[in-house]
């Protein structure tokens, strides 16, 4: 049977396909109308629909609208309470409204679909179904922990066989997710968007209002939590964007930091203890998370910790389609990989260069002709493939560059236009992360968990090792990606490295490039040195020579 899923009542709106319990693809509307996130997340954009990536999702399998068996929408409006306390904003209702309509307004976006064919699916449930019904276990403990959905901003879980058994939700205002939005917009970066900048942030400050924290937030022993009001002035500054922050305001990060990541190890706990499952999923905007992640892995009961790739609101686009085909029957399949999304073949790719009139070059080699550049301290655009579903990216859409050169870090920010104190991430073959990296899953082939970099390593690497000493690695499987693997293989033999820095190819305030125009425009407009389009490879010089 075939099933969409779309997301689109908060933000990251997103489609997914789903055909005989295997997922076909996956991809976010940011990527398509290049408006990073797609939308902001206010009841007036709640009407806009994922329209490109669902077009594009059936184009893919060859699907019309009227070939569906379902549409799974993640958000189920009838459970909204009109006047829940504390989401005072007066256009909620506005939200609900638009979600009650959605099965018109996709009839309207997918001519030949027919609105009795959309389903509602509560907005944590697509959450948990795209972690526990993703993941490659048949029985999961599944925690969701987000902003907010219809009523709720948590729920505690336990997949067995396919099926959900809910143990626990909290109720809103309370909100894990909604306190860490809160504190962002405090410290002057967009909410629902700059969550990570803060954690980022955290790694800079000590914790030193933790002990006021732990009495505003805490957990009620129920699987739930209490999050007080939080006056964040208390404790610094609010600050414009783009303004200075300060010790008080890295300090104030690091203790929020702190405080969710105990919440958090209490959650898991009393899930443990109520399912004794030896494995954990986890989805939802907080599972983004990857500094608590960890913590959950090495100090949490469960044995496993997995992470939905697209944990944010997007992949409530899969775990719809997901929870749909389970329910109709379907024997549903983990999903294969991240890389979900567009691909070009190497006729179309060299096509897109031939109208570009940009000189390119086929190496014999190409693994080993980007290595050369990289080992010589340039920077190369990575192309390949299918485009990565969520936010990371997994070496398909993707910077890279010499781990080895610590200017390389502020190098590569400037080349992205971002804040100096973000980190950029190493890529490392599995086989090779054990001896350079501690105290993190591995293989860890999706970049949510941060690693120790071992003492003999950090002055080998500097350009990855953040500020305290960690790093966001992604591991590379050979099998699953022989190219990378091979490209990795002979960065080593030039430099002794086994490493080397991916981060997004993208630039500050865009999405990640995605089609080949974006990544020719990217190219184009950035000060990098190489880009390797498929099998092609760009320089720099040649195309700017004269």
């Amino acid at each position: 049977m075939r099933f969409l899923g779309i997301n689109a009542i908060f933000h990251d709106p997103a489609a997914a396909l789903v055909v005989d319990g295997e997922v076909v693809a996956a991809a976010e509307e940011e990527r398509f109308s290049r408006r990073k996130h797609g939308k902001r997340p206010v009841p007036f954009s709640a009407w806009e629909l994922p329209e490109m990536a669902a077009a594009w999702c059936l184009e893919q399998s060859g699907l019309r609208p009227e070939d569906l068996d379902g549409v799974a929408y993640s958000f189920d409006p009838r459970l909204v309470r009109p006047g829940q306390a504390g989401l005072d904003d007066r256009w909620e209702d506005l939200r609900t409204t638009y979600a009650h309509r959605a099965p018109n307004f996709l009839a309207t976006a997918l001519p030949g679909l027919d609105p009795a064919q959309v389903s509602f699916v509560p907005h944590h449930v697509a959450h948990a179904a795209s972690a526990g019904l993703a993941a490659p276990f048949r029985e999961s403990a599944v925690l969701v922990c987000d902003g907010r959905g219809e009523a709720v901003s948590h729920l505690a879980g336990h997949y067995q066989d396919g099926e959900l058994t809910v143990l626990a939700t909290q109720e809103l205002p309370h909100s894990l997710g909604l306190m860490y939005e809160d504190l962002t917009q405090h410290l002057g970066f967009l909410r629902s968007s700059d969550e990570y900048k803060v954690m980022a942030m955290a790694s800079y400050g000590r914790p030193r209002f933790l002990k006021e924290l732990r009495e505003l937030v805490h957990p009620t022993g129920d699987g739930g939590f209490r999050v007080e009001p939080i006056d964040w002035s208390v404790y610094a500054k609010a600050l414009s964007k783009g303004e200075a922050w300060t010790a008080d305001h890295a300090d104030l990060a690091a203790s929020v930091q702190t405080r969710l990541e105990e919440v958090l190890l209490d959650l898991v706990r009393w899930l443990h203890d109520r399912t004794g499952a030896r494995h954990l999923t986890m989805a939802g905007g907080v599972a983004l998370n990857c500094v608590a992640n960890t913590r959950l892995f090495h100090e949490g009961p469960f044995e496993d910790v997995w992470v939905q790739p697209a944990a944010g609101d997007s992949g409530t686009a899969l775990g719809g389609a997901l929870h749909l085909a389970r329910a109709h029957g379907d024997p549903v399949v983990p999903m294969p990989g991240a890389d979900l999304g567009r691909g070009w073949s190497d006729e179309e790719l060299a096509a897109w260069l031939d109208v570009a009139k940009v000189p390119y070059e086929r190496p014999v080699d190409l693994a080993a002709a980007v290595a050369a550049e990289l080992a010589a301290d340039r920077i190369v655009a990575w192309f390949q493939g299918r485009a990565e579903y969520g936010p990371r990216a997994l070496g398909r859409r993707s910077l890279l560059a010499h781990p080895g050169r610590p200017g390389n870090t502020e190098r590569l920010n400037d080349v992205k236009g971002r804040e100096q104190f973000r980190p950029i991430a190493p890529m490392v073959r599995a086989e090779r992360a054990p001896e350079i990296f501690g105290r993190g899953p591995v293989p860890s082939p999706y970049m949510l968990f941060v690693h120790d970099v071992r003492p003999e390593w950090r002055e080998r690497i500097p350009a990855v090792v953040h500020v305290d000493g960690t790093a966001r690695i992604q591991t590379v499987e050979r099998g699953r990606d022989p190219l990378l693997a091979r490209l990795l293989e002979e960065f080593e033999a030039r430099t002794g490295l086994p490493v080397v820095v991916n981060t997004s190819l993208n630039t500050a305030g865009r999405p990640m490039v995605d089609d080949p125009r974006d990544a020719l425009e990217c190219f184009g407009s950035a000060p990098v040195d190489v880009l390797v389009l498929g099998p092609y490879l760009v320089r720099r010089g040649a195309v700017f020579a004269g």
